[in-house]
């Protein structure tokens, strides 16, 4: 039986930032528990029968025990969650690739909802919603005070429904209300297209159920217009994830057969596991082999072609999983910003019919044995998002920045006393940008004319000069002390 873990996510509101998760579907076995701390359940129990008692007015008995649960294990970690009836339903429907919403991905800030990016071609998109804007209220409810998944339990609803969320946009210092009309989200993952003669542009939003056949569709249509591929840029920026076996079948099509494109380790002995660029880790038949057909219809090429990965800080998950394969192999030159860092595996275990568990169980590493978690990828070039510079890069939340983050395992982020002093700066020269016109301040969309990290990408494969960043550095991680 092949080994399968998915990665998943709220695509339809959104949930962390590029934190999309990934899951394996399994059953508590009792007989596996661990021994149970009796004097510290022993306290627990008291305390519950001290508030169900002894509270100013009655409590509901299994909200108590729902909220006591959650509490716990959202101490652990930022993608560790209890899921209770309403909220499984919602994330078996998220599993299923069916979602009904408002089409953002969110993190917190300041106690209220922040956009990391809305969806391309999504609600929330076409009404003009932006990265950084902050949503104060859903429909009458502030939002202060709401944990994420309430606010997502706000924003999801029923097709045709609308949800009127008050938008505060920080660049503008104004306040204002958008009506969004609920949706099946439907996003396309893979766009592709030929910048100029002999050099292609692939990129993937998301790693979804179809990424890997449309991924090679697209793939055998440019080789067959451009007869000869002088070089090709994968382009992964804000691609939070998607499913693991997608991730492990794009890397494949670029290298050797059978080499490790990524390993988990954890405290379980099955989350100890390698998977390679080998047909059993992503064919779901015998006939249905996407990756195999396009090796054959392109002879092989892609296997050799000179190749660029761009990536960014909302590159996440399974994105990180093909850019550190890439690396590793020495398959292609990674250019941009360093990725989110969301190098951990969440494992969903049900308790009953109708609730579960999803839990961390283990990290992803890079085939030369690097952790993803809490540090990312660091690109062989560093590129600012714009030929004016990336002044904005110390503002961008990444896992590391995340309360309550997993640790590296092997390493812990550095802190680093410039950070908060170009944070400042950035600050002050963010509130300079506000003063231009929308126009002028709109970043340009990827795979234009306009587009100067894939302008770079071309550069460089073509050998020609590459204006890298003066102003990004990586963010370190320092050996822990035992």
């Amino acid at each position: 039986m092949r080994h399968q873990l998915k990665i998943i996510g709220w695509v339809g509101v959104g949930a962390l930032a590029g934190a999309l998760t990934t899951v394996s579907l399994q059953t508590v076995a009792r007989g596996n528990m661990a021994p149970l701390p009796l004097e510290e359940l022993q306290q627990l129990a008291a305390v519950f029968s001290m508030v169900k008692s002894d509270y100013v007015e009655p409590v509901d008995e299994k909200k108590l025990i729902t909220e006591a649960i959650s509490g716990m294990v959202s101490s652990l970690d930022p993608h560790s969650q209890y899921f209770d009836k309403k909220s499984f339903k919602e994330f078996s429907e998220g599993t299923s690739g069916k979602f009904v919403g408002v089409g953002i991905e969110i993190s917190q800030e300041d106690g209220l909802i922040k956009i990391v990016s809305p969806i391309e071609g999504s609600p929330a998109d076409r009404a003009g919603l932006k990265t950084n804007d902050l949503i104060t209220k859903i429909d009458d409810a502030a939002v202060k005070g709401l944990t994420l998944n309430e606010a997502v339990k706000r924003m999801r609803g029923e097709p045709n429904t609308k949800v009127v969320l008050m938008v505060f946009r920080k660049d503008e210092s104004r306040t204002f209300p958008v009506t969004i009309i609920r949706e099946e989200i439907k996003t396309q993952s893979v766009k592709a297209k030929v910048i100029e003669p002999g050099y292609g542009w692939i990129r993937v939003t998301q790693f979804q159920e179809r990424t890997v056949e449309d991924f090679a569709k697209k793939l055998e249509d440019m080789v067959r217009q451009e007869k000869t591929l002088k070089g090709l840029v994968l382009d992964l920026r804000n691609d939070p994830g998607g499913l693991l076996d997608a991730a492990v079948a794009l890397s494949a099509a670029f290298l050797p057969e059978n080499v490790a494109v990524v390993s988990t380790n954890g405290q379980l002995e099955e989350s100890k596991f390698i998977y390679k660029a080998s047909p059993q880790f992503w064919r779901r038949s015998a006939s249905n082999d996407p990756i195999a057909k396009l090796t054959q219809a392109t002879g092989g090429a892609l296997k050799k072609v000179p190749l660029i990965v761009l990536v960014n800080e909302g590159s996440a998950s399974a994105s990180e999983i093909v850019a550190g394969a890439l690396q590793d192999h020495k398959r292609a030159t990674l250019m941009g910003n360093q990725t989110f860092g969301k190098g951990s595996v969440q494992t969903v275990r049900q308790l009953g019919p109708d609730t579960a568990l999803k839990i961390t169980t283990a990290r992803y590493f890079t085939p030369n044995g690097r952790s993803i978690q809490a540090k990312g990828i660091v690109p062989d070039v560093m590129l600012d998002e714009t030929e004016n510079g990336n002044v904005f890069a110390a503002l961008r939340t990444r896992e590391a920045d995340l309360e309550k983050h997993l640790s590296n395992g092997k390493e812990a982020e550095k802190k680093d006393p410039e950070r908060e002093k170009a944070r400042e700066e950035a600050l002050k020269k963010l509130e300079e940008e506000s003063k231009k016109p929308v126009a002028e301040r709109r970043l340009p969309e990827f795979g234009s004319d306009k587009d100067f990290q894939l302008q770079q990408a071309l550069n460089q494969l073509k050998g020609q000069p590459v204006k890298a960043s003066t102003t990004l550095v990586e963010r370190k991680v320092e050996k822990k002390e035992d």
